[in-house]
């Protein structure tokens, strides 16, 4: 089980490429050797212990991270972690990005979900190399998993490498995948207060992509609020107004993408 939010077990995540049995890959024993504690508070719980094991899980993470990080920059990759809230439009926005820019770029995907491989099955349409994540009950990708997906895609150098992160604000944001740059997507459906109400995701983030904004005109979402609550929590990060069902503001995340 992690210790910085409670969640996952190794031995459920699995991973699938379209067409091809789904596979476990060797992950160790990182999150099941919780050893002892003898301080225990008034509830009877130990928060020393808790403290700690949480700090082991990060720090094994963030070597890992370290290592895709080195072999991303070696292959000269530009690694993305797309996360969001469930239903912001990730999968939507790279189906988009697939369909209009595979002729010129080498793209690879890395889906990440509880359960089923509806994401990948539908990149795969789309026309990219991907392997779909199945974290089971874990509520995040971290760096071994892209680790093993990254090794079962082989993608060519000055790639593309897309990762989709589970649909969580929260959780996610404290796991370093070893990407280039963190894209927090957000949809005018949702309410603009999310970057105050789940900072460190967008304290993490780059890009900000405000997605549908095609309904603007029928939902109550004020755009300029929205940017300045992130603004607030992280003054560096950059917005996108986007909509993938029109494409409106498409050109401007391809030309973003360009300048990475």
């Amino acid at each position: 089980m992690c210790g910085t939010c409670g969640c996952g077990d190794d031995n459920h995540i699995t991973y699938k490429k379209p067409g091809e049995e789904a596979y476990r890959g060797d992950h160790g024993h990182q999150h099941h050797d919780h050893g002892h504690s003898h301080e225990h508070s008034h509830d009877g719980h130990s928060h020393s212990h808790e403290i700690q094991l949480e700090i082991d899980v990060l720090a094994k993470n963030n070597l890992m991270a370290e290592r895709n990080r080195g072999y991303f920059e070696a292959l000269g990759i530009k690694s993305l972690n797309l996360v969001s809230s469930p239903g912001s439009g990730k999968t939507s926005l790279l189906e988009k990005t697939i369909t209009d820019l595979k002729n010129d770029h080498q793209l690879y995907i890395i889906e990440g979900d509880q359960q089923t491989s509806n994401d990948a099955d539908r990149i795969n349409q789309a026309g990219a190399p991907v392997i779909q994540v199945n974290t089971g009950n874990g509520c995040h990708l971290d760096a071994d998993m892209v680790n093993h997906a990254t090794k079962a895609l082989k993608p060519a150098e000055n790639a593309l490498l897309f990762i989709e992160n589970v649909g969580n604000l929260v959780c996610p944001s404290l796991f370093d995948l070893g990407e280039s740059k963190r894209v927090v997507i957000i949809s005018v459906t949702e309410g603009e207060d999310k970057p105050i109400k789940y900072p460190t995701m967008f304290e993490t983030a780059q890009l900000c992509i405000i997605n549908k904004t095609d309904l603007l005109p029928y939902v109550d979402f004020d755009v300029e609020k929205a940017k300045a609550y992130a603004s607030r929590v992280n003054h560096h990060l950059e917005f996108i107004e986007v909509s993938v069902k029109t494409g409106e503001g498409m050109d401007q995340w391809y030309q973003w993408l360009k300048n990475l």
